[in-house]
């Protein structure tokens, strides 16, 4: 929540005409994170997540988009499939929540309009190449003497700096570089790519997080500073597993397929993801306490259906370590385990695996989110009103639940330069005139 630091803010809060602590400026009337704070937007594709991050706390995040619409826009898929700048499920999945103003930032008029947004602003998100912000006299340098407490956030493949902050890359490159394809894919095959682009998914997420930190440090000192998140530095974060194995026992992880490795004698590959009778479940054989109730309970069951093996009712399953299981003893529990699921529908497995107090979890399909009650129980489905659809569309909810400063989600996406008006007229104090003189010129 904004803390009301008069002596801090260029821009007088906790004054009677400054935006009340913990409100945010679309008059929400619960206090937020950023109630109160302003973004500006500038980011594509590989730094929307970031915005919505900061939207859902509660900011006042302005998309800052070209006139004629922001190019994501026009990625599919779209609203009962039919192309159009208005109608991308992909822009209202990561841009919901703010609001939208057009400007052309590479006009004389459209730079000294942005800057005056910019002297007000709390925080900015950009995605562009490393240097051309700078080119237009809108960099961090630039930027921050006209407002010493922004937090400025780049969102880059690479970094500002270093051998590689020059390239561009997409989602592929990213994966590649930051290392997440080694470990993706069957071992005996080239490594693989997720299928849906995440890599700057969690570049923007890492940013948002990075946002916060410069946040909280520019509420305790009165200053601003650039945070540079780089994707390929966020994917390495996606190897922790890895390291891990590298760090404890010395030995380099490799994809395993649908197989489950360990580090140990046997390298017995197990199978992870196994069919039911109308889907999927995923089980995996731990050691030590984590596992012992669990396969124990397990045992039990099996021999209630009279698929128990000798080998699996001998087992010490206290002492059990995974990691020296052989390939015939694991094929032996498998053919047990197997045909259990088989027999069984996910519900009836997953009743009886509850009952039984075993780990046990079922591969959910998209229609079973969209129903599970525990996402119910939370509220985590929002529908939010188009107007211009003539519909309500349902949104993945905020990503936590605050008990005093709770998130927010009560903005549809916007259309484009939907709030143009509301900014240069109103906030900016442009005349209805100039107005129509900025549009006709093509700077908004």
């Amino acid at each position: 929540m904004k803390s009301p630091s008069p002596d801090l803010s260029h821009q007088g809060r906790g004054t009677a005409e400054s935006p009340s602590p913990g409100l945010s400026h679309q008059g929400r009337g619960t206090p937020t994170i950023l109630g109160g704070y302003r973004v500006l937007d500038l980011t594509d594709h590989k730094g929307y997540l970031c915005g919505k991050v900061l939207a859902d706390l509660g900011a006042d995040v302005i998309k800052v988009e070209r006139p004629g619409g922001d190019p994501g826009r026009r990625l599919g898929p779209f609203y009962h499939n039919i192309p159009h700048p208005e109608k991308s499920l992909f822009w209202f999945a990561y841009n919901n929540n703010k609001r939208s103003i057009t400007l052309n930032l590479e006009t004389a008029t459209g730079q000294d309009i942005f800057k005056r947004l910019a002297a007000k602003a709390d925080f900015l998100v950009e995605s562009f190449h490393p240097g051309y912000l700078d080119g237009l006299g809108l960099g961090y340098a630039a930027l921050s003497r006209l407002n010493r407490r922004l937090v400025f956030t780049s969102i880059t493949p690479f970094g500002q700096a270093g051998p590689y902050h020059d390239f561009k890359a997409s989602d592929l490159i990213v994966m590649a570089m930051g290392g997440h394809m080694y470990l993706t894919g069957d071992a005996d095959r080239r490594p693989l790519r997720i299928g849906f682009p995440q890599a700057f998914l969690h570049g923007a997420a890492e940013a948002a997080a990075g946002t916060m930190v410069a946040h909280y440090y520019r509420e305790t000192t009165g200053e601003g500073q650039h945070v540079d998140a780089s994707a390929q530095a966020s994917m390495c974060w996606t190897l922790m597993n890895a390291f891990m194995f590298w760090d404890l026992v010395r030995v380099k992880t490799m994809r395993s397929g649908i197989y489950r490795g360990w580090a140990g004698p046997s390298a017995a590959r197990q199978i992870v993801v196994w069919p039911t009778r109308d889907g999927y479940v995923a089980f995996a054989i731990y050691g030590g306490l984590i596992g012992s109730s669990t396969n124990k309970a397990l045992v039990a069951w099996l021999d209630e259906e009279a698929l128990a093996t000798p080998f699996l009712k001998d087992v010490d399953w206290d002492n059990f370590n995974v990691a020296n299981i052989t390939q015939a003893q694991f094929d032996d529990f498998a053919a047990a385990f197997g045909e259990l699921c088989r027999r069984h529908s996910n519900k009836e497995l997953m009743r009886s695996a509850r009952e039984r107090g075993m780990m046990f979890y079922e591969v959910a399909t998209v229609k079973n989110i969209v129903e599970d009650e525990q996402l119910a129980v939370r509220g985590f489905w929002r529908r939010l009103e188009h107007p211009e659809l003539g519909a309500a569309i349902s949104y993945p909810g905020p990503m936590a639940a605050l008990s005093e400063t709770p998130l927010v989600l009560d903005r549809r996406p916007p259309l484009i330069g939907e709030h143009n008006e509301e900014i240069y007229v109103r906030e900016l104090g442009f005349s209805k005139a100039e107005f129509i003189s900025l549009r006709s010129a093509g700077i908004i």
